[in-house]
């Protein structure tokens, strides 16, 4: 099973971040990177006005039952920071002409797993970094999965080789 990190980059609803978190841990995810405007749970030294973290933490808590303290997280603000530090291979799940079905993905031992924003998805700047764009084929008449139902598509396919 490989070792994944997880990248929730504008992640908009906190209730999608809870939900992630759930699947996350229980899929043994190693960690998650929070970045942009995601919405995230408290953090030791928390800068945040503290009625605005504890309003947060408690919207993430109500999908994420108690995961949100279980799968060890960080935020931060500028992802390209962190990418410029990261040796992991970056895979984005994203609908894209150069992606590969998430069925015929060979993942690497470790890597992080890069998912965006629920309605315009990961940016072209962005995209242009990954070293693999990953897609979940759709059968339906909708463009797209909600992000957190992707993740656990993803995330099942990626840990169950």
């Amino acid at each position: 099973m490989p070792e994944i990190t997880l990248i929730l980059h504008n992640i908009r609803s906190t209730h999608n971040v809870g939900s992630i978190f759930r699947t996350a841990e229980g899929f043994g995810v190693k960690k998650i990177i929070l970045s942009g405007y995601t919405p995230y749970p408290t953090l030791k030294n928390d800068s945040r006005l503290p009625h605005l973290t504890e309003k947060v933490t408690a919207q993430i808590r109500k999908t994420a039952l108690g995961a949100e303290t279980m799968v060890p997280f960080e935020y931060h603000d500028n992802l390209l920071t962190w990418l410029d530090q990261s040796t992991l291979p970056l895979v984005a799940l994203e609908q894209h002409h150069t992606s590969t079905s998430v069925a015929d993905f060979q993942a690497p031992e470790a890597f992080a797993l890069l998912l965006g924003e629920e309605v315009n998805g990961i940016s072209d700047d962005l995209l242009k970094r990954v070293d693999h764009i990953i897609e979940i084929p759709m059968k339906g008449q909708k463009e797209s999965f909600n992000v957190s139902v992707a993740t656990g598509i993803a995330l099942f396919a990626l840990c169950m080789r």
